[in-house]
């Protein structure tokens, strides 16, 4: 069904804007002409007015940042960036500036620097990724003391003075993840968890993740797996996995969206009896899920954690709606015979 803006509506109706708005929200004075046309254009695209408008308490104007790290280096973010463009164009009308601001996601001072260049602007909020957690807790304070709500998505990040966390249980997440390697795996197996890029000290997601992988095999006694953890850069990555492939790694579980660099080297050397594991939906790991060399990916719909940040932030300012501590999305399970299907729907 085709949307209809108030331009729209005035130029089939052939009045001003001012006159079509004065109809629709029964204010001021039109013209029996006017309001006859009005009235014809209305019923003939079946108009229905806006419910969320017609509730605003107010016409204050609020200011959200969406600090975020930048898609064009890690591909896992656009979805976020395109959650953000359909949130602008949803909420703007109603006085909602939102407005994404992006950081180097391997490098820390990048998040610093962004994320000053955002308290200098003194917006009613934002809604922030935060990959590093010693700085992270730092920037929440100042945003804090600034009087500037602050809202996390994708990384939980115990710190009690952000209003709230959209994503999901990373420990379980992990524990779904081990469940799924001990579907297709013997007793025994050798098991390498790889991080890329990641500062894993500094990054409590990677951590979590880890965390509920190890917890799910410490509790069956009767897998006996040998478990080890890489943390490797993609400039060394063929290099490491080289060494890494030599100790009769059986099972590889990649802790995030990086899980094709880990395909790429499977498939080149050919190494069939391999199975991976990994996470989201970027267009490079469907390519192998469909090829049969990653076995399952788990999606972390980044996309919903974002435009469930800025509407409940939405919410909160236009109805004073309380913002939940916490939203936990579905954690979703894809591989390649279910892909198609959940794509769809």
């Amino acid at each position: 069904m085709k949307t209809y803006t108030i331009k729209n509506i005035a130029e089939l109706a052939g009045v001003s804007k001012g006159t079509v708005d004065r109809v629709i929200h029964k204010r001021g004075k039109v013209s029996e002409k006017a309001l006859k046309k009005v009235s014809e254009v209305l019923k003939e695209i079946n108009y229905k007015p806006n419910l969320l408008a017609r509730s605003l308490k107010n016409t204050k104007k609020y200011h959200i940042c969406v600090v975020l790290p930048d898609f064009n280096i890690d591909a896992f973010w656009y979805p976020c960036y395109e959650s953000i463009k359909e949130s602008i164009a949803e909420f703007s009308s109603f006085g909602i500036f939102i407005e994404p601001y992006f950081f180097n996601p391997t490098v820390v001072s990048s998040f610093i620097e962004i994320n000053t260049k955002v308290l200098k602007l003194s917006p009613d909020a934002v809604l922030i990724a935060p990959l590093f957690y010693k700085e992270t807790v730092k920037i929440v304070d100042t945003y804090n003391e600034a009087n500037i709500i602050v809202s996390k998505f994708n990384n939980p990040l115990e710190i009690e003075s952000a209003k709230n966390f959209v994503g999901q249980d990373l420990f379980v997440s992990g524990r779904v993840a081990a469940n799924l390697v001990s579907s297709i795996s013997l007793n025994n197996t050798a098991i390498a968890i790889i991080n890329i890029d990641e500062d894993s000290d500094n990054a409590i997601y990677i951590k979590e993740k880890e965390r509920g992988f190890r917890s799910y095999f410490n509790e069956k006694e009767n897998l006996i797996n040998k478990i080890d953890t890489y943390n490797l850069k993609q400039k060394q990555l063929k290099e490491e996995l080289d060494i890494i492939l030599k100790s009769d790694v059986k099972i590889i579980f990649v802790t995030t969206s990086k899980i094709y660099k880990v395909a790429e080297y499977i498939e080149q050397k050919k190494l069939k009896e391999i199975k991976l594991i990994g996470y989201d939906l970027l267009s490079e790991n469907i390519h192998y899920l469909n090829n049969n060399c990653i076995d399952f990916l788990i999606h972390q719909n980044p996309k919903k954690q974002v435009y469930l940040g800025l509407k409940f932030l939405v919410d909160f300012f236009l109805f004073d709606k309380e913002i939940p501590s916490k939203t936990l999305l579905p954690i979703d399970i894809i591989n390649k015979e279910n892909y198609n299907s959940y794509i769809k729907n």
